[in-house]
Order: C-alpha cells, then sequence, then structure tokens
C-alpha cells in the first residue's frame, strides 16, 4: 500500500469518526435537558412527599367519625344531666325562699 492510500483510508476514518462524534453530541443535547426536567420533577415530588407526611400526622391526633359520634352522645347524656341538675337547683331555690318568707314574717312577729 502506498502513503497515499494510507492517507485516504486514514481521512475517511478520522472524517467518518468526526461525525459520528458530531451525531452524538446532537441526540444527547436533547438527553441533557430531559435530565434536568426529571430532576426538577423529582425535587417537586420529595416536596409533596414531606407535606403529605405533615397532613398525615396533623390528621393522626384529630378525631374519627366513631369518636367524633361517641363524643356526641356524651355530650347530649351532659346536657340531660345539666338539665336535671337546673331543675333541681331551681326546687332547692323555692324552697330556700319559702323558708326565708317564713323566718321573715315569723321575726317580725
Amino acid at each position: 500500500m502506498m502513503p497515499q492510500e494510507i492517507l485516504l483510508y486514514l481521512n475517511l476514518a478520522l472524517s467518518s469518526l468526526a461525525l459520528i462524534g458530531h451525531a452524538k453530541g446532537y441526540f444527547s443535547s436533547g438527553e441533557k435537558k430531559l435530565e434536568g426536567r426529571v430532576d426538577k420533577v423529582e425535587k417537586g415530588q420529595v416536596d409533596h412527599d414531606r407535606r403529605i407526611q405533615s397532613l398525615e400526622g396533623e390528621i393522626k391526633h384529630m378525631p374519627d367519625k366513631d369518636s367524633f359520634q361517641k363524643m356526641q352522645l356524651d355530650l347530649a347524656e351532659l346536657k340531660g344531666q345539666i338539665n336535671s341538675m337546673v331543675k333541681s337547683s331551681e326546687a332547692t331555690e323555692r324552697a330556700t325562699r319559702r323558708v326565708e318568707d317564713f323566718l321573715l314574717k315569723r321575726g317580725g312577729e
């Protein structure tokens, strides 16, 4: 083989490598943009996960449906007991006034 032929094949090989390098750069440029977008989405997902965990922590100590219903029943029972105490105290007040009136009338004689 002559040096001119070697030069021709070497030139062809180097040109091919250059074209392949440019093609790779062209096609991988979109990959870099996509990688940046994926990183941004992953960061957003981590932020959402943290927000959801904090909400779950806040909701854990709140009453559920059953405990809320039990609380309503207990309050209704308490209301009934308070009403009976009010009636009893009114009766006690009336009796105390009668005794007071009696004593005032008797003391005035």
